[in-house]
């Protein structure tokens, strides 16, 4: 029996980014096994294109989706985006042109602001997301406050929480090593070197640390606009024999960057879920992170890690003092994290989820189309 086709769209799969990481991960799963995903690059992240040949491929895209639907009779559009002015703008048109051909769609938010505050206090434009946001056949998301938000935003429309998740594998391959108590402990960051990733504040509280006496290093992992300005920081605040930048990191040197860190900092104005925390916890890697989007919902405070205030160097510092002095607290935290993601956040789980749920819409949508003619 030939598969169903579902179109998957979402940003370039070698771009650095969660929403890349997602996409890899479901095309390589047992979604792929039960449906035909065809995936679509959206954005501008890989490609090599001027001013003028962007604003041509925006214009034309559209067409070009209801040309793919069309030709490989595609019974879903799964639309990966998020919430802020850039994406929300392009999507919506493709969210349109799928639901002018007929076709189901499925709106997965991986982040951004909440519905509440997407445009402040304008009730026009806040009326017209409300009813954008009815347009798709169901809406998932990745955390339990984006939830509520917005089944409270879009009463009667169909809202699911589905986490990420990954595959726990090559993670419960790593051994865990104590380090000895007089060695200084290893933090490391991985993901862009963008300002709102608060890296500004981490450095800041990782020389107040360092500042008090507190035996620690980092590595950075990344690359982003922000690189050449965080380097510079870091010879400002003395920190250059305690912080390295590694550049991006995969596959196998992203693991043996996680065997060797003993925390992980992320320091974060906003998030969905980032899929770094669930790679460091799978490897026994507590986090201290920012209480933001789904962070809270996977780090309970105190017991995989150390959930801060964003924009809070003090409260960086404050962590980093904390889990240096206390070793025995941090391999306690090792512990639980593993246990944490192996039993709530594995890849086969969500796969599963998404099968169910891609069958459920395409079914519905199959019965709408039949009860037109």
């Amino acid at each position: 029996m030939k598969k169903p086709v579902a179109l998957v769209l979402g940003p370039h799969r070698g771009a650095v980014s969660g929403v890349s990481t997602h996409l890899n991960l479901l095309l390589a799963s047992r979604l792929a096994g039960e449906f035909s995903l065809i995936h679509l690059q959206v954005g501008s992240e890989g490609r090599n294109e001027t001013g003028f040949s962007r604003l041509a491929r925006l214009l034309a895209s559209p067409v070009l989706l209801s040309a793919v639907i069309l030709a490989r009779r595609a019974r879903l559009v799964h639309l990966n985006t998020s919430l802020n002015a850039r994406a929300y703008w392009r999507d919506l048109a493709y969210m349109v042109v799928a639901r002018f051909c007929g076709t189901p769609v499925l709106y997965q938010v991986h982040g951004g602001a909440l519905p509440q505050r997407f445009f402040g206090s304008g009730r026009v434009p806040t009326a017209f997301l409300r009813a954008t946001l009815k347009l798709p056949d169901a809406i998932v998301v990745l955390a339990r406050a984006e939830l509520d938000a917005y089944r409270r935003f879009v009463p009667g429309q169909r809202v699911l929480l589905l986490p990420n998740s990954i595959d726990y594998a090559p993670y419960a391959r790593l051994a865990r090593e104590r380090r000895p108590s007089d060695a200084p402990l290893r933090f490391v960051y991985m993901g862009r070197l963008a300002r709102d990733k608060g890296l500004y504040e981490m450095l800041r509280g990782f020389a107040l640390a360092r500042g008090h006496g507190t035996n620690a290093r980092l590595e950075i992992a990344g690359s982003g606009p922000e690189e050449h300005r965080l380097k510079g920081l870091v010879a400002v605040l003395g920190l250059s024999t305690d912080v390295s930048f590694l550049g991006p990191v995969f596959g196998e040197d992203k693991l043996a960057l996680l065997a060797g860190a003993d925390a992980f900092l992320f320091a974060s104005y906003a998030e969905g879920l980032p899929y770094a925390i669930l790679e460091s916890m799978a490897a026994g890697v507590p986090v201290v992170a920012t209480r933001v989007g789904a962070v809270p919902d996977v780090v309970d405070d105190g017991v995989h890690g150390l959930l801060i205030p964003p924009r809070d160097a003090e409260a960086v510092a404050a962590a980093v003092a904390k889990l240096c002095e206390d070793r025995e607290l941090l391999a306690r935290m090792s512990l639980a994290c593993r246990r944490r993601i192996a039993s709530s956040y594995s890849i086969d789980r969500l796969a599963e989820q998404f099968c169910g749920l891609y069958a459920d819409l395409c079914s519905a949508g199959r019965a709408k189309a039949l009860g037109g003619f």
